[in-house]
């Protein structure tokens, strides 16, 4: 005896099959077609979560660190005195983080070429930036000369490092940007490179307030990155 089943219940069983998330198949004539309910790639989820700590950490530490003034200090020399541990843990796991991005971004092909390369280079910057600290200097930590000392094979290799990586962010800006035409989220990724751009250079030529203006660059331009990374994602998911 063929068994009936009520057009109600198949509905109340497919929402269910949706509200868990389950692959269901649904019959239209005689094609099955699969509908799933999408997720954020794990990869990509840990890549947008790195610019949050990064600027969170930082941002409390310049409060709360004593003699550290972010008018004067980068935040790489967070890194230096007894509690540097926080900075140097903020650089490695906000890189491998990015890493993450730029892997899960490369699955998706949302990136295309570019974009996964340059996330990469950025975030293995970050990583290679903390395991070697910045030198220490302008009264940082408290006790330090107030002048800069001899660059060391460290403090070279941390430098080098957080160029590349700045670099890849503003690259990021400017070529991602193109994937959005004329819009106005184009014209904020080309100004968020040009700020960490033009923080950078006033940084690197000793300016007063410089290591304030490329924290302000980091900022704008990480915030641009972050949100565009889930933009080419759900624009890839369709």
């Amino acid at each position: 005896m063929p068994v009936t089943v009520s057009p109600v219940t198949a509905r109340q069983e497919l929402s269910l099959l949706w509200r868990r998330g389950d692959a269901v198949p649904i019959m239209v004539g005689m094609t099955t077609l699969e509908a799933r309910t999408r997720r954020r790639p794990p990869l990509l989820t840990a890549g947008l979560a790195a610019a949050p700590i990064w600027i969170l950490l930082a941002v409390v530490q310049a409060a709360t660190r004593t003699g550290f003034d972010l008018t004067r200090h980068p935040v790489s020399m967070l890194s230096l005195g007894e509690l540097g541990w926080i900075q140097i843990s903020s650089f490695v796991v906000t890189g491998v983080l990015t890493l993450c991005g730029a892997a899960g971004l490369y699955a998706t092909g949302a990136g295309g070429v570019w974009g996964p390369r340059l996330l990469g280079v950025q975030g293995a910057g970050l990583i290679v930036a903390g395991l070697f600290p910045a030198d220490p200097g302008f009264a940082f930590p408290p006790g330090t000369p107030d002048v800069p000392g001899t660059m060391s094979a460290a403090g070279a290799v941390h430098l080098a490092a957080a160029s590349a990586s700045f670099l890849a962010m503003i690259a990021f800006c400017f070529v991602m940007s193109r994937r959005f035409g004329g819009s106005s989220w184009a014209v904020a990724g080309r100004a968020g490179g040009a700020l960490l751009a033009a923080g950078l250079c006033w940084a690197m030529s000793g300016a007063a307030g410089g290591p304030l203006a490329m924290f302000a660059g980091v900022v704008a331009a990480w915030a641009w990155i972050t949100v565009t990374m889930a933009k080419l994602e759900r624009a890839a998911q369709g």
